[in-house]
């Protein structure tokens, strides 16, 4: 029997391809094997930037009142303190300390009369109950430090899924490098909570609508619950779903050839289960609130909460009771011209029944937010002190204080895609309707995410409470996710295969390198981008770019939580134990405690009124730029600043803004010659 030595052409290229497909296969693995490295890498980076930057700071001035707080709800199950804030980042701030052996002061005037007296708390806590302050706010740091984390985890994941692995690196990059998300991200505050639980609400908002499941329709309602357990700002999901509803409805129903009619029908029909699925989110969200809000108000007890309620929201009405539709009493046929009575009468009537008592306070918690919203806060923007704030607040903090190279990508994200907008206008041939259909169906997720972006920030804008860059936070991950997408089509070139060769030749050469250029300045803008995080640390929060003169003169321009936060006190008190300096005169703005940090027989507490401190034989003054820039500011409109707050005594021997020494970036030290 003779054996073949020829092979079979046939069965030969079988097996190459098998061979092809299982390298193919296998390269895509490592591919997406590395991808992951580099998104480790990424959260490790982040978190050692955050946390590095923690150890050196001390308490940031809300702080001062979450970290009590929370350490309130989980030793306690009490919430008496800091009801303007939902629970949920305390919660998990406060959960290492329960297992130190902590002081806490349940026996003060502050926690046992006081109405939220949840700043005097917070001192008799951290600094004055025998506890190592610096060990509590360390410890309380790492919560926000690993929602900071998850954030960017599902910024990376939900980028995945909608321009690729590669692509998603860039606003997980963006995300987790961005100063002022490392900044705002290590501390015990509302902000990198409310960016988390915003952007997992709509995550999981979008994926139940393109896959309709009872598992996705429940994980879209506790998304929805953990918002609103994070900031009471996150109530703006409720439009904003409302509104997608709407277009996703009328998408449904007008997208396919039909008479008008059966389209309105078929619109009304998505609408109505569309409705119905949004009201299951909604309760099972606020199903979840309750059950957190349950144990930690437990032994808040009833009469003083009800107490606390009708003192705090007295602003509301000094007419308790008045509610056309007043629960606490029978039907009232007085007609209330204040809107807000109703939920005040309700707010109070539900605090006096176990079952109700945590919806009473969450609800004290959103008249509380609306309250501070109508009523604004003192800021100082470009020489200007005002109260009453700016239209032009927000975009002007955000062009000063995110980096240049993330704005110069926005900017050509914004650009290109207002150009292909108006392109789509004027010059396609299909119908406006049919291009807007055909958008939606495929890009779903970035309308959702644009929506909310131009929601908040017209809300934002139009708000009096100019409280800081943080407070757009939650718009950020949408905004670098939709300028990746539109970065990606950017970078993108295709060119048709003729039948000459040198064209097709031409063409690849000039398709390869246009495309090469493109990638270029996205991977220099991006190289630049993770540089000035490293240029900022471990400054985080006074982070300004160049267009403001950088970290140490972003003061200039706008102050409060976008530079000076109480952060550097602690530096202060390194400062004063170099120099030998016996007594220094502290007029400081933030949650640190100048005796703890500088000791009882170095620090004075003082402020302008007070006059020169040389004259009680104190040589040196700190003061923070915070309280400095609102004082020496021009008044806005209405808004008045009394002569003996202006430092002038120091003005009169000293230049305020060239201090004999900077502390950090905020506290400025004169020496009083």
């Amino acid at each position: 029997m003779s054996i073949s030595n020829e092979i079979n052409p046939a069965r030969l290229k079988n097996y190459l391809n098998v061979l092809n497909k299982q390298f193919i296969k296998n390269m895509r693995k490592l591919y997406s094997s590395i991808q992951y490295i580099l998104l480790a890498i990424i959260l490790a980076t982040s978190f050692t930037l955050m946390i590095n930057s923690s150890l050196q700071e001390s308490a940031i001035m809300d702080e001062l009142a979450h970290i009590p707080a929370g350490y309130g709800y989980v030793k306690y199950f009490d919430y008496r303190l800091n009801p303007e804030h939902p629970p949920l980042v305390k919660i998990i701030s406060a959960i290492p300390l329960v297992f130190q052996h902590l002081s806490f002061p349940t026996d003060s005037k502050a926690w046992q009369t006081d109405i939220n007296g949840q700043w005097e708390t917070g001192n008799l806590f951290i600094f004055k109950s025998g506890n190592d302050a610096n060990t509590i706010v360390n410890w309380a740091r790492l919560g926000p430090m690993l929602l900071t984390l998850i954030l960017i985890f599902f910024v990376f994941i939900w980028s995945k899924e909608l321009i690729g692995i590669k692509w998603a690196l860039l606003p997980t990059v963006l995300t987790a490098f961005s100063p002022t998300i490392l900044s705002h991200g290590h501390y015990v505050t509302t902000d990198i909570g409310a960016t988390l639980g915003v952007f997992l609400s709509l995550f999981y908002f979008v994926k139940f609508i393109q896959n309709r499941s009872k598992k996705n329709l429940l994980i879209a309602g506790i998304a929805y619950g953990i918002a609103q357990l994070m900031k009471f700002s996150a109530i703006l999901i409720i439009p904003l779903l409302g509104f997608l509803i709407i277009i996703f409805s009328f998408y449904k129903g007008f997208k396919d050839c039909a008479p008008f009619i059966s389209k309105l029908g078929s619109s009304l029909k998505e609408f109505t289960k569309l409705i119905g699925y949004l009201i299951t989110i909604f309760i099972i969200g606020y199903l979840l609130v309750y059950i957190v809000y349950f144990p930690i108000t437990q032994n808040y007890p009833m009469q003083k909460q009800q107490a606390d309620t009708e003192a705090i929201l007295v602003s509301f009405s000094n007419k308790p009771g008045t509610c056309l539709f007043n629960i606490s009493k029978s039907l009232n046929t007085e007609v209330v011209k204040n809107p807000m009575q109703c939920l005040t009468d309700l707010d109070i009537w539900m605090t006096q029944y176990s079952i109700t008592k945590p919806f009473a306070q969450y609800l004290l918690g959103v008249l509380m937010v609306i309250q501070r919203a109508t009523g604004g806060n003192t800021g100082y923007l470009l020489g200007e002190v005002s109260n009453t704030g700016w239209w032009y607040y927000f975009p002007v903090v955000f062009a000063l204080k995110e980096p240049i190279p993330s704005l110069m990508l926005i900017a050509i994200a914004l650009l290109l895609g207002c150009s292909k907008f108006f392109k789509n206008i004027f010059t396609a041939q299909s119908k406006l309707k049919d291009r807007f259909f055909n958008y939606i169906s495929l890009n779903f997720a970035e309308f959702s995410m644009l929506s909310y972006i131009i929601l908040y920030w017209a809300y934002s804008i139009k708000s009096p409470l100019n409280i800081g860059v943080r407070h757009i936070l939650p718009t950020l991950p949408f905004m670098y996710i939709v300028s990746t997408q539109i970065l990606k089509n950017w970078t993108r070139h295709n060119f048709e295969i003729t039948s000459g060769f040198f064209r097709n030749l031409f063409m690849a050469i000039y398709t390869t390198l246009k495309t090469s250029i493109k990638m270029s300045v996205i991977i220099i803008l991006i190289a630049w981008y993770i540089i000035e995080a490293f240029i900022a640390y471990p400054h985080f929060i006074s982070y300004f770019n160049e267009f403001a003169g950088g970290k140490f003169n972003g003061y200039k321009y706008v102050t409060d939580s976008n530079y000076d936060w109480g952060q550097d006190l602690k530096r202060l008190g390194t400062f004063i134990k170099e120099q030998k300096i016996n007594k220094i005169a502290v007029n400081y703005f933030g949650g640190g405690d100048i005796y703890y940090h500088l000791g009882e027989n170095h620090a004075v507490d003082w402020y302008s009124s007070k006059g020169n401190p040389k004259y009680e034989g104190i040589n040196y003054i700190a003061i923070s730029i915070n309280n400095l820039q609102n004082v020496l500011g021009n008044p806005g409109p209405g808004f008045k600043i009394k002569p003996e707050d202006k430092y002038t005594w120091l003005t009169k021997i000293k230049d305020p803004y060239n201090p004999d020494y900077k502390i950090g970036t905020t506290i400025f030290v004169y020496k009083l010659d």
